[in-house]
């Protein structure tokens, strides 16, 4: 009888115990980014294989960001998204992860639990509120070369007639049609005053991210160059789009795209490049990492030693064979590097070393990185003859004015370009907010979506071009 009753006591104990840790499902947190919280969610599912899982960051519009790797033993949980750099490591505990979030350098402490968190109010006074004074429709076109289907917003000054239209490109990370980060929308803000203003816009969420299908994690930037081809091809079968005035928005890396079609394509009109750049990947990484480094205050020996080690990771990059190779030197590499109590130094405290490594290696070693890092897009832009209007803030620190207006000066005189504006606006941070130091720490707790100078200047110059 004793042994029975034992032998019931354990078979419920583990019962208990796997239900107790049955992870399935959402699972909800608040990543307290200075001056922004931010949601996220984790879709966790199980199968004979074991565990999966998306991620979903509904404050910046992205669903189904896919997760490269979900493990959980012994009520740990550590998971991987390798195209955006990002690890969790958590321990479940009373029904709830406790953890540490990590992407590139940064470290914050995060909760997951499956209450639904509600979306903490921020003021955007520039955000438009529908019913707009325009027209707006919902719109998807086919990328045919790559057999996906791209969903987007197309806005017209009225829905009968015919407009000059432009297509919005966004920077680089998965992006919705609004190109929404640190809680604001740019791109929607952009729209709304282009569309007020007699210009059409066609914005679209990039591939695998809001309703537009595709695997963004394999693609590079020459792929994004052919969802923007396919964006035009589309505006050629709508009878209110000028087909003469088609012209290419680009914000950072879209500074960048824009150039690579409007150099093979002749139905591009003219293009805005905003904070675009025009000095190689390699060399702009280095340089945005010491200047944001330097703002946020690091001594100028954490600097030096932070620039060694990035240096020598984009130079390993550069010149890698292939993504394994690569991912196995710079964990030897880094493994090395943690060795030595100056480069440990530089992970963030409470830090899992291990964790930080990993986060680091699938920061750089994608498809994306590798192309990024090798592009000169000065080479590009040597090939671009059609007008061309450059913008770059003062206090951009990651794509700053001086090089690159000067670097993407040179490559356009050498096209022979005559018809080229470029200029720095004073007191603006690379998403064209009015800001103190130009931090990235700083953009979600501005109120500015865009700044208002900037959308003149940008509607002003595309006017002139479609008279």
């Amino acid at each position: 009888m004793i042994k029975r009753t034992l032998v019931t006591l354990l078979t419920l104990l583990i019962v208990f115990t796997t239900v107790a840790q049955d992870i399935t499902g959402k699972w909800n947190g608040l990543l307290e980014v200075p001056g922004s919280p931010l949601r996220l969610v984790f879709n966790i599912s199980e199968s004979d294989s074991g565990y999966s899982s998306t991620l979903d960051s509904p404050d910046q519009g992205a669903l189904g960001i896919p997760v490269n790797s979900t493990i959980f033993k012994a009520s740990k949980l550590d998971i991987a998204v390798t195209a955006l750099g990002l690890t969790y490591a958590a321990e479940f505990i009373d029904g709830k992860f406790e953890g540490t979030f990590t992407q590139g350098g940064f470290t914050l402490p995060l909760a997951l639990s499956r209450e639904t968190i509600e979306k903490p109010a921020l003021n955007r006074p520039q955000e438009p509120k529908e019913p707009y004074p325009y027209y707006s429709e919902e719109v998807s076109f086919k990328n045919n070369q790559e057999n996906i289907t791209l969903a987007g917003t197309l806005t017209l000054p009225e829905e009968t007639g015919t407009f000059p239209v432009v297509v919005m490109i966004t920077g680089s990370g998965p992006q919705n049609r609004n190109e929404e980060l640190a809680r604001h929308k740019p791109f929607l803000v952009i729209s709304d005053y282009l569309t007020k203003n007699g210009i059409g816009v066609l914005r679209y969420d990039d591939r695998g991210a809001g309703k537009s299908t595709g695997d963004f994690a394999a693609a590079t930037s020459v792929d994004f160059a052919s969802d923007v081809e396919s964006a035009i091809a589309y505006l050629k079968t709508r009878k209110e789009v000028d087909k003469k005035n088609i012209g290419l928005i680009g914000h950072s890396e879209g500074g960048v795209i824009a150039p690579m079609v409007a150099s093979r394509s002749k139905d591009v009109k003219f293009i805005v490049l905003m904070a675009g750049t025009g000095i190689p990947g390699s060399e702009l990484l280095s340089l945005q990492g010491r200047l944001i480094a330097q703002v946020m205050g690091d001594s100028e020996s954490e600097i030096e030693k932070s620039a060694e080690i990035r240096d020598k990771m984009i130079a390993m990059t550069v010149t890698s064979k292939d993504l394994q190779t690569l991912r196995d030197d710079l964990n030897a590499y880094l493994k090395g590097e943690a060795q030595n109590d100056e480069a440990r130094a530089l992970v963030p405290e409470g830090t899992n070393v291990e964790q930080f490594i990993k986060a680091q290696v699938d920061f750089m070693a994608t498809p994306w990185m590798v192309y990024f890092l090798r592009h000169n897009p000065a080479k590009v832009l040597e090939k671009v003859s059609c007008p061309v209007l450059a913008i770059n803030g003062d206090k951009d620190l990651q794509v700053p004015a001086e090089e690159n207006l000067s670097a993407m000066a040179k490559a356009l005189e050498k096209a022979g370009n005559k018809n080229v504006t470029l200029k720095t606006l004073s007191g603006l941070n690379h998403l064209f907010q009015e800001s103190e130091t130009g931090s990235p720490v700083e953009y979600a707790a501005i109120e500015q979506t865009f700044s208002p100078k900037a959308l003149k200047e940008i509607s002003d110059w595309i006017l002139k071009q479609v008279e």
